[in-house]
């Protein structure tokens, strides 16, 4: 029996060496042909490593999707311009958004399906070493933030009848990692942060100066290209999603986060410590 194997194993490596470069390429082709097509099927979600996306992050590892139905894969980005690029260009079906840039893509002229709103908001942390705890005290600083953007409205909002001293410049920073970078390494006054990044600016003694949530509206949105879901095949995937998240949600909301912080770490790369620390939020189902 061993003796048989063994010629079978030598059998295959010769069949292998005899297999000339050019048969090799061709086989990589094909291989990588086969993984676009596959990849051209599955339906596509823009995500960032926000805590509005730890749905879809949880429903994907714990199998919450169903895969008879719907092969469905999130493709992760750190700012939000490029997950507008992605559904703009169609290499995305949808994305995590908010209604600022939703409107920003639709004026452009590509349709899209408003999904459901989510429960994505930001606050605005000021550096601690800045000495700046009030939003009067903002002018002649620098406020890390993206332009066109639900950030960009806030900023408005929040300035909005407040005296300060001078002008308030608001610098464009677009990945949210860099952001808080800037803000820990004393490049920027202050910055528009989402969860979790807003609580690990807190565990580094940055003060927290406005919150969204004060205006009691939402924000972010998932988004759907119209033009690139209209077949059935794709409504069909759209309501697998659909159910996933939704599975998600209910679990999240009733275990807590900390069940998942295997989850939470592998695609957000914080500790135990931030994990502990986040705000409690409700995860609210797709309605549609």
């Amino acid at each position: 029996m061993e003796k048989t194997l063994l010629y079978i194993l030598v059998a295959a490596m010769m069949f292998s060496c005899g297999r000339s470069e050019e048969e090799q390429r061709r086989i990589t082709r094909q291989e990588r042909k086969e993984l676009q097509r596959q990849d051209s099927l599955a339906l596509k979600i823009a995500v960032m490593p926000t805590l509005d996306c730890l749905p879809v992050f949880v429903a994907k590892d714990r199998e919450m999707f169903d895969t008879t139905r719907a092969d469905i894969r999130q493709k992760m980005f750190y700012a939000q311009m490029d997950c507008d690029t992605a559904i703009a260009g169609g290499s995305v079906e949808g994305a995590f958004s908010d209604i600022i840039r939703a409107e920003r893509i639709e004026n452009k002229g590509i349709g899209l399906d408003r999904l459901s709103p989510t429960n994505l908001s930001w606050l605005l942390m000021a550096n601690h070493k800045a000495r700046i705890t009030r939003l009067s005290q903002l002018g002649d600083k620098m406020i890390a933030m993206t332009r066109h953007s639900a950030t960009d409205v806030l900023s408005d909002r929040a300035l909005n009848g407040v005296k300060t001293k001078s002008q308030v410049f608001r610098i464009q920073v677009n990945d949210v990692r860099i952001r808080l970078s800037m803000l820990q390494n004393n490049e920027m006054d202050a910055a528009w942060l989402p969860e979790p990044y807003a609580t690990m600016a807190k565990a580094n003694g940055h003060n927290q100066i406005y919150d969204s949530r004060n205006m009691k509206e939402e924000f972010g949105v998932i988004i759907f290209n119209r033009k690139k879901t209209r077949d059935q095949r794709r409504k069909e995937q759209i309501k697998a999603f659909i159910k996933g998240y939704n599975t998600a949600c209910d679990s999240i909301n009733k275990y807590g986060v900390m069940t998942y912080k295997a989850v939470l770490e592998k695609y957000y790369h914080i500790t135990p410590s931030i994990i502990q620390s986040l705000p409690k939020q409700k995860f609210t189902h797709i309605s549609r």
